[in-house]
């Protein structure tokens, strides 16, 4: 049988990072497990997206921007062909998960895969170094299969994101960043010896969540690319604040679970604070927390399978997991904003933290960057700022930037265009050479400077956590509030909430405007800045807004 032409699948191209070095080639028939990201039958109309759209039911979607079953028969021929096994299909997330030994995935995709050892500060592991089999160049298909697979994940399972939490410090001690730092057990300081922080419940009354509602009737997903939780621990937190244990539910993608270390320093730390921010912030919520493994593929199959998970529905997604822009591939940052306009048109609200290492992002090259999935054009973005309180009222309230302990993620994206819901916002230019327009980060923030963030217990003991990790699930627990007294008031749920919270900002204050402070690159400003987006939560006055 004559050789087939081949053809590269767009924006698959990946570079080797510059500190990775070969060690060494995984076995000829071990086996390795890609995600398929097939077209949809017609194209995701954005215009649909606008704030008075009804959302689809998740039949519609699928049935309008599903995959075909004809493009799925001929992924299933290419297989066979490939001596690759099926492992999962779904017409409505179109994805394909596929199998195989070593040597049959490389002659399928045409690459070279390797083993890497990636050290110092590019690590995105917590142990500081990682081995990771690893490619370069592009993926290609066989020509027949052109444009009906739009992507390939999973070839490359080096870490794709880090958590964006960071602990509060004490004078003479190290913590955990979650950026990758190696750290010893014990650097997490108890509550009473670590920086003054809030409880999530006093904070939902600072910032307006409204009274009468608490999420009852909602699903929070929460995605998480490591660690887990511990039941124990939910019970005495929750109890400790008067307050009902949640219901959770552990969702395992493509392998991953529940698995807490019992280490507070590891992903257990993200986890946790996601988890009781929502908890305590909409406690009336059922929480679903989705586990996958810390790859491109892992991070999008979360994503898919929440939004389009029909035991749960969930109507909020909260993310505390991203990094730079330049970090990911083109057909990643293609297949991962395609994810999330679907969520847009289910009616899903998607919430990305923005950040913690300031305007550069932790890329350490001298430019600033935006960190994605933040800078996703259908995401919301979320900032962060540092707070006063006077009893429950806000005192003061700035950007946050605590030099050499954290600032606030947020810029200019490199990739994304400026969206039309920014339009009028006053996004500047890039601070880069050359001074490229592009759509502005973060749209909204919250409180998340670690020394005065939240009191949260992980793996047993009582801390002190910030970071724009613990924003996503705070707007997560508003989201949830305002869907339900929609749900009461016979509204669909927000859904996509950028050109509501935009519109509504241009004809008054539906969030706390914050006017001072820096990223590094960026100032604050009235109204919209590249630090905390249009502000931080105004429960009452968005409450009010939305039912006017």
């Amino acid at each position: 049988m004559p050789t087939q032409p081949r053809v590269s699948i767009p924006g698959s191209e990946r570079a080797l990072p510059a500190q990775a070095v070969r060690v060494g080639t995984p076995h000829a028939d071990s086996e390795v497990q890609v995600t398929l990201r097939l077209r949809p039958r017609r194209a995701l109309q954005p215009q649909a997206l606008n704030a008075e759209a009804a959302p689809l039911t998740r039949a519609e979607f699928a049935a309008s921007y599903g995959a075909s079953p004809d493009d799925l028969h001929a992924v299933e021929n290419f297989a066979h062909d490939h001596g690759l096994t099926m492992q999962e299909s779904s017409l409505e997330r179109r994805t394909v998960v596929l199998s195989g030994p070593l040597d049959a995935v490389e002659e399928a995709f045409g690459v070279k895969l390797h083993t890497y050892r990636l050290a110092g500060s590019e690590s995105l592991s917590p142990e500081g170094a990682d081995e990771f089999r690893g490619r370069s160049g592009s993926v290609s298909v066989p020509a027949d299969l052109a444009g009906i697979i739009e992507g390939v994940f999973g070839l490359d399972d080096r870490p794709q994101a880090r958590p964006q939490f960071r602990y509060a410090e004490v004078p003479g001690m190290e913590a955990f960043t979650g950026a990758g730092s190696a750290v010893v057990a014990g650097a997490v300081m108890p509550a009473a010896a670590s920086a003054a922080g809030f409880s999530p419940v006093t904070l939902a009354r600072a910032y307006g969540y409204p009274d009468a509602f608490d999420g009852s009737g909602q699903t929070v997903a929460i995605i998480e690319l490591g660690g887990g939780y511990r039941k124990s621990d939910l019970t005495a937190y929750f109890r400790s604040l008067g307050l009902p244990t949640p219901k959770v539910t552990a969702v395992g993608v493509n392998g991953a679970r529940n698995k807490p270390d019992g280490n507070p320093n590891s992903a257990d730390g993200e986890v946790m604070l996601d988890i009781e921010v929502v908890g305590a912030t909409a406690p009336g919520a059922h929480i679903a927390v989705y586990f996958a493994p810390n790859t491109d593929a892992g991070f999008l199959n979360a994503v898919t399978q929440a939004t389009h998970d029909h035991a749960r529905s969930p109507s909020v997604i909260s993310i505390s997991w991203g990094s730079p822009e330049s970090g990911w591939t083109a057909q990643a940052m293609s297949a991962m904003t395609q994810a999330f306009q679907e969520a847009a048109l289910l009616g899903v609200t998607v919430l990305c933290a923005a950040g913690d290492n300031g305007s550069g992002d932790g890329a350490g090259d001298g430019l600033a960057h935006a960190d994605f999935p933040a800078s996703s054009p259908y995401a919301t973005g979320c900032g962060g700022t540092r707070l006063t309180l006077n009893g429950t009222a806000i005192a003061s309230e700035t950007v946050w930037n605590n030099p050499g302990h954290g600032a606030t993620g947020g810029g200019v994206s490199a990739v994304f265009p400026i969206p039309d819901y920014q339009n009028g916002a006053g996004v500047p230019p890039s601070i880069n050479p050359g001074a490229q327009p592009g759509r502005g980060v973060p749209d909204v923030s919250g409180v998340a400077d670690p020394q005065t963030g939240y009191r949260v217990r992980v793996d047993g003991v009582e801390t002190v956590i910030g970071g724009t990790s613990a924003v996503s699930p705070l707007w997560a627990g508003l989201v949830a509030r305002l869907n339900q007294a929609r749900s009461a008031a016979g509204s669909p749920p927000l859904g996509f909430l950028n050109p509501r919270l935009y519109t509504l900002a241009r004809a008054g204050h539906v969030t706390r405007d914050i006017v001072q402070g820096d990223n590094g690159g960026y100032a604050a400003r009235p109204g919209w800045d590249a630090c905390t987006g249009l502000g931080s939560p105004d429960g009452a006055a968005l409450l009010a807004a939305l039912g006017s």
